[in-house]
């Protein structure tokens, strides 16, 4: 069934059963586009995981990854040793093959949204679901992996963003992404909403969006440059310890500004295929709002990451961020 479950939640079909048993473990349907994986014994490194893909539906790699973690788990290729929370995310969006519908489900994620609406409703869903999981397993780590592709070329096509919050990311964290063949991570400067941040904000948990190359229709995915990723969910989903590398591989960067659309007479001064992490130097033109005027770089180079001169009035156009450190 877990073969089928994808495509199942996407036709809106219901299944021949909502639970049932697997190598290693059970599982359990709670709702469409939300699966639970239980155990019947925990690895040593097991932890909490929520892995969760399709927040964006246009963004199709990370589906079918995850489709082949779970197609061998229930082959028995893989013997479940870890609680695990796979979440579809906008279904409608991802039938759609679009991005969302009315508007964009990775900026709800927060406890006082008041919004109405499909997205607003999926949001208030998906947090109740991991609220509910983590306090089925309060003295286990947990660990949420959001899974993305980007909408542009990038100069390092797989990287990670880490949600702002006051719980550190733990050195291990680091290792095992880099041995993932994460290539760069940006680090948030303050709150964002997103899902990622969402479980790392209120529940403490180690947390990442992470971005695996660019948004393709289904079947025009290479997941080949994804199999150290893959390694990583299939060790999670084991409850095995991660294999680890040198931090030092990936390029570290902060977010110093965000571009915000102020004004419907909004642009970014720049080609519409700038890849992400392009670097701007001092003087450089990167926007002109009719409400706030233009941005110009000032004193020090910035590179652009997720440039989007389309979003909603109101939101973020484009992260700008400046080369930071590795973790020690």
């Amino acid at each position: 069934m877990l073969s089928e479950w994808i495509e199942l939640s996407l036709e809106d079909a219901a299944p021949k059963s909502r639970s049932g048993t697997l190598s290693g473990g059970t599982y359990t349907l709670h709702a469409a586009g939300i699966l639970e994986l239980s155990p019947f014994a925990c690895g040593e490194a097991a932890q909490a995981c929520v892995l969760s893909v399709g927040i964006h539906g246009n963004e199709t790699a990370p589906i079918e990854l995850l489709g082949e973690c779970l197609a061998r788990l229930e082959a028995g290729l893989l013997t479940l040793g870890a609680p695990v929370l796979v979440i579809l995310g906008n279904l409608e969006a991802i039938r759609r093959a679009e991005r969302y519908v009315t508007t964009n489900l990775n900026r709800l994620f927060r406890r006082d949204l008041d919004e109405a609406g499909m997205e607003p409703d999926r949001a208030r869903q998906l947090m109740r679901t991991v609220d509910a999981f983590f306090a089925r397993h309060p003295g286990r780590e947990r660990l949420h992996y959001d899974l993305h592709t980007a909408i542009r070329q990038s100069r390092f096509p797989r990287f990670v963003v880490e949600p702002f919050a006051d719980t550190n990311t733990r050195s291990e964290q680091w290792r095992w992404l880099a041995a993932a063949d994460i290539q760069a991570v940006l680090h948030q400067h303050q709150h964002s909403w997103t899902f990622s941040h969402y479980s790392k904000h209120y529940h403490q948990a180690q947390a990442f969006t992470l971005e695996l190359g660019r948004a393709l229709p289904f079947g025009q995915n290479d997941l080949a440059p994804l199999a150290p990723m893959a390694r990583l969910l299939e060790a999670l989903i084991e409850g095995r310890e991660p294999l680890g590398d040198d931090p030092t591989r990936m390029v570290f960067f902060r977010v110093a500004h965000e571009l915000m659309r102020h004004s419907t007479d909004f642009r970014l001064c720049f080609d519409n295929d700038t890849p992400n992490f392009t670097e701007f130097l001092p003087g450089a033109r990167l926007a002109e709002d009719a409400e706030t005027g233009p941005f110009i770089v000032e004193d020090e180079p910035l590179s652009v990451v997720f440039p989007n001169a389309a979003v909603e009035l109101g939101a973020r156009a484009a992260l700008l961020a400046r080369p930071a450190q590795p973790p020690d």
